[in-house]
């Protein structure tokens, strides 16, 4: 199994309200040498979480110990800018499993997917709502239940549906990225080829 099965995911938040979030400061470029997908999330947000002597940020919401959470809210046009795959690597070895927003660039959307984390795109309505209720209450839970394709505020009992493609819904509902679905049906893959003339 690629990554951990998605199916309800009932977490408090950080909320990050800042519009085109790209990727260089998602994961800047100096830290793109590695290929494994490991160690990625202690430079998250790197430069807007330290100072350059390494000292952390207090003000940065990554930062601030108020803050808990498996899901981050950001703000529009999140992950735009490049279409490097180690962002989404950094959003999930830090912890993340979701990441809520009014808008995603498609290939950070995309790559999010492909590692386990689930990209959630509400209306702007919605958001103004998530981050009110995460600014009433740093501990507000959130719950994203991907197999009714609902984001739910627990507190309020507001809820939003959002839209994702039935395939990679299904790979996130059973833990598999594009390699673990092809092994998956490698049966039928195999009585195909088998039966196709020559």
């Amino acid at each position: 199994m690629a990554y951990d099965k998605f199916t309800v995911l009932q977490s408090s938040a950080y909320p990050l309200p800042i519009e085109n979030v790209d990727t260089d400061q998602i994961i800047p470029a100096r830290f793109l040498k590695a290929t494994e997908r490991k160690g990625f999330g202690d430079n998250l947000f790197r430069d807007w979480r330290y100072n350059s002597d390494g000292t952390p940020k207090k003000e940065f919401v990554l930062n601030k110990s108020i803050y808990t959470g498996q899901i981050l809210v950001g703000g529009r046009n999140f992950g735009s800018g490049s279409s490097r795959e180690h962002a989404a690597w950094a959003v999930y070895d830090f912890g993340f499993r979701c990441v809520i927003s009014s808008f995603f660039a498609d290939i950070f959307k995309n790559n999010c997917l492909n590692v386990g984390v689930l990209p959630v795109q509400v209306s702007e309505s919605f958001l103004a709502e998530i981050f009110a209720a995460i600014e009433n209450d740093p501990k507000a839970e959130i719950m994203v239940d991907l197999e009714k394709q609902d984001v739910i505020l627990v507190n309020s009992g507001l809820k939003e549906s959002f839209h994702i493609n039935g395939y990679k819904k299904e790979n996130m509902l059973n833990g598999f990225d594009d390699i673990d679905y092809l092994q998956n049906i490698k049966e039928e893959i195999v009585d195909f080829a088998g039966n196709r003339p020559f």
